[in-house]
Parts: structure tokens; C-alpha cells; sequence
């Protein structure tokens, strides 16, 4: 019973969540560049942090956030470099990651992703109330796809697109541009909240994990790391983050070792102490123990 009033408040959440998507006024959003590096700049909206390499190629961007921004993003975009933007890749499916593509496919850019990303905007979840996920127009699918790594030479810079098996969702890919000493990660590092295990789209408790691992191992000290959501952090940030999803991964392995269900973990308050160490703990440290408590049972 507790798992069918679990069920239905989700649904209720994800169905809430999608109608004040439907009622925002994106009209008042404004996209905000911030300079990285004398080529590369940030931008921020509404949704995920997108990423903007300019040059004599062209621009190559990171993710397109939501679909009624595509002409505002442009526009800041073109106030940077009259370049066209030629390439965009996405870090993950969700919609304020790749809400966009369409419009951007049609202005001319090729869209990339992994393979598994583009299978999930084609064939896209149920919705909460049972009925069938919108998929994305053929337009907007990614054209160029890659399975372990794609490397692009671009405005002068590397730019490697690597794959990040079955963490935030089974689509990741953190991209690294090593000669500005840049890396956009996508939702699977999150600076400002717990972790988010998306099990429904293909995420991994370990695959995170051992995706935050990955990031430590291609930062150096001056490392810039542009999480999907919150500000730029250095590599010590991505550690520090990486303790706190290992410490709730083995609270919570340790409860169900003792037997306890779901809802005892929760009340157990594993997070406790360590909201001090997340910006914006909110309610994202209940999401994550019962994210952490279901892929460790579905593991064991």
C-alpha cells in the first residue's frame, strides 16, 4: 500500500511538474553569458547550463535547454560571434537539456549525443498518467551519434564527448575541452544539490559514482568544471561531492543489510549531517536515499 501512495505521488509530482512547464511564462527568462575563457562562455537560462566554444569554424554548444528559449539562446549566441552555431551536443535526455534541438536542427546545427540518447528521444517514456511520452520530430534527433568517445577539432581546441555509462541516466556524456582546461558534465554532477539517479531513463547509483570519478581523473587544480546545474567548481568541489553520494551509498547499503525497508531508511535521516555540505539540500536528500535504496535492492 505505502508503494502504491509512493506510485501515485510521483505521478502527481511529474504530472504537476509538467503542467508548470506548460504555464511558465518563458517570456521573462533572460539568458545571462558568462566569460570562461577568451573562446568559451556559459550561458545561463532557464534550465541546464549550456556551454558556447566560438571561433572562425563556427560554434560548438552544449545543450539547448528548453524549446521556447531556442530564439533568445540564438540571439545571445549572436551577440557573442556572428559564427553560426554548426554543432551541439546533448549531455542527457532531459528536456531542459535538449528542449531546443529541434529549433536548432532546423537553424542548421548537427546535433550529437550517444546512442542510448538518442534511442530515448525517439522512444520516450510513458508519461505519469499512463499515456505514451512525446517523441522528439526526426528533425530534432541527433545525427551524429557515438558509443565510447567522439573526439571533434574545433576553433582551434580538442574537444572529446565522453561517454558516462548508466549514471544520471544510460545517455551521459561529459565533455572536456583539455586545451582551455574545461569540463561540462551534465546533470550527472550537479553543484548545488544531491545527486539525481534518473533509474527510469537507464541511471545508476555506481555508474554515477563512478562517472564523478571520471572528472576527477581528467581535472587537474586549475580545472574549470561546469556542472549541468549551479556554478563553475574546481576539482575539489567534484571530490567532495563524490564523499557525499559514497557516504549515503553505504548508509543506506548498511540499513538494508539490517533489513530496514524504504521508509525506515528515510526516517533513519542519513543525510543529516551532511545537508551543511550541499547548497541546496531542499528535498533532493530524501530523492537520493530512495533513489540509493532502490538500485542497491535491485543490486543485491
Amino acid at each position: 500500500m505505502k508503494r502504491l501512495r509512493l506510485m501515485a505521488l510521483c505521478g502527481a509530482l511529474v504530472l504537476g511538474a509538467a503542467s508548470a512547464y506548460a504555464q511558465q511564462d518563458f517570456s521573462k527568462v533572460e539568458i545571462k553569458a558568462n566569460r570562461v575563457s577568451d573562446s568559451f562562455y556559459s550561458l545561463d537560462g532557464q534550465g541546464g547550463t549550456i556551454g558556447v566554444l566560438i571561433g572562425p569554424d563556427g560554434v560548438f554548444m552544449v545543450d539547448t535547454q528548453f524549446a521556447p528559449l531556442s530564439e533568445k539562446i540564438a540571439a545571445a549566441v549572436k551577440r557573442l560571434t556572428p559564427q553560426p552555431i554548426r554543432f551541439i551536443v546533448n549531455t542527457h535526455v532531459h528536456g531542459d537539456h535538449t528542449g531546443g534541438d529541434e529549433n536548432f536542427a532546423k537553424m542548421g546545427a548537427t546535433i550529437i549525443s550517444r546512442e542510448e540518447l538518442r534511442f530515448r528521444l525517439a522512444h520516450p517514456n510513458p508519461l505519469a498518467n499512463g499515456q505514451p511520452g512525446v517523441a522528439m520530430p526526426a528533425v530534432g534527433l541527433p545525427r551524429q551519434t557515438y558509443r565510447d568517445q567522439l573526439t571533434l577539432h574545433m576553433n582551434g581546441q580538442e574537444i572529446q564527448m565522453i561517454a558516462i555509462p548508466r549514471a544520471h541516466t544510460d545517455g551521459d556524456t561529459m565533455v572536456y575541452f583539455p586545451g582551455l582546461d574545461i569540463i561540462m558534465t551534465g546533470d550527472f554532477y550537479r553543484a548545488i544539490q544531491y545527486p539525481n539517479v534518473d533509474r527510469g531513463n537507464g541511471g545508476s547509483l555506481q555508474g554515477l559514482i563512478d562517472g564523478l570519478g571520471v572528472v576527477i581523473g581528467h581535472a587537474g587544480p586549475n580545472t574549470k568544471v561546469i556542472p549541468g546545474h549551479g556554478p563553475t567548481v574546481d576539482r575539489a568541489a567534484v571530490m567532495a561531492h563524490r564523499d557525499v553520494a559514497l557516504a549515503v551509498r553505504d548508509r543506506v547499503a548498511s540499513l538494508i543489510a539490517q533489513g530496514k525497508s524504504e521508509d525506515e531508511v528515510v526516517a533513519a535521516k542519513v543525510t543529516a549531517d551532511l545537508d551543511a555540505k550541499i547548497q541546496e539540500p531542499g528535498t533532493t536528500g530524501e530523492r537520493f536515499v530512495r533513489q540509493a535504496y532502490a538500485d542497491l535492492k535491485a543490486t543485491r
